[in-house]
């Protein structure tokens, strides 16, 4: 379900009372360089989540593999205890090498540890919703996914997880994935340039499943960049508002998680919920990822 708001509208999780707004936040970038240890400014990093939440975003993004740990420890320092209404989503089916790396953690054991991890870290006796991330970096895979997915399960009768979702999937991986457990989100590689998922969008949306895009900039063209920039400077607005604005624009299911480690961007990011795109503007968008789609 869609309501409008400040933060371009609310969607409510499906089969939940969550109302989330449209906006949310992606705390990736709090940790260190490369997403290891912690930030130069832990300081600076309580305060863009401190004004994340004072200006409406509700859905925070995270992982305890962020770090690793680093970022949900500072979640629960800037922000513990929790305000009302407050979704931390998190994820599980990764961990940090002693090298920097990311490497599957997808056993059984793996996954459990990762719950308790992620509970511990961020103060919590429950996790609102577990996205298990499957798949490569930036593109999914076509693995079975029905023994993690299984564990989770179990662990959501168990109470300690409420809701699952899953990242980096196919529609078959979907599929598969519903006759485990109840999925409430999708979160998938998306933007303007990349649009293998349009089909895709248009099904969960039917289904009243949320679908979260990352990386709003990633895998653009120089031919695509420019596009972007030319629309971005004939609305005043920066490419990233733009391209943020789009996909709101693009399917009222779609919920965004933009990541910055700066309240100065968090507050540039947060304008793209009120960005008006005209009519001729969003033609040009469109076809910046023309012949990507699915649909």
């Amino acid at each position: 379900m869609i309501e409008q708001g400040t933060l371009s509208g609310t969607f409510i999780v499906r089969g939940t009372s969550m109302t989330l707004n449209r906006m949310g936040y992606g705390a990736m970038q709090l940790a260190g360089p490369g997403v290891w240890g912690p930030p130069r400014n832990i300081n600076a990093a309580v305060a863009v989540l401190r004004e994340a939440v004072e200006s409406g975003v509700n859905h925070i993004d995270t992982s305890d593999y962020y770090g690793p740990h680093v970022t949900n420890q500072i979640i629960k320092q800037a922000l513990h205890p929790y305000a009302d209404g407050l979704v931390i989503v998190t994820k599980l089916g990764a961990r940090r090498g002693s090298d920097k790396s990311w490497i599957h953690a997808l056993s059984r054991q793996e996954l459990i540890d990762g719950v308790h991890d992620n509970l511990r870290n961020l103060g919590l006796d429950a996790l609102d919703i577990v996205n298990l991330r499957v798949g490569g970096i930036m593109e999914p895979g076509e693995e079975a996914i029905e023994e993690p997915l299984t564990v989770l399960a179990e662990l959501k009768r168990q109470g300690l997880i409420r809701h699952i979702g899953v990242s980096n999937i196919t529609p078959k991986q979907l599929s598969e994935a519903q006759t485990i457990t109840e999925i409430v989100c999708v979160q998938n590689f998306y933007n303007v340039a990349r649009r293998n998922d349009d089909a895709f969008i248009h099904d969960l949306a039917a289904q009243g499943i949320a679908y979260v895009p990352f990386f709003p900039l990633g895998g653009f063209t120089p031919l695509q960049s420019s596009a972007l920039d030319a629309s971005a400077a004939s609305l005043q607005a920066t490419p990233m508002q733009v391209a943020l604005a789009w996909l709101l624009h693009r399917s009222p299911n779609i919920l965004l998680i933009p990541g910055t480690s700066s309240v100065a961007h968090l507050r540039e990011n947060l304008k793209a919920a009120t960005l008006q795109i005209p009519a001729a503007v969003l033609a040009d968008l469109d076809a910046i990822g023309r012949g990507q789609g699915d649909q």
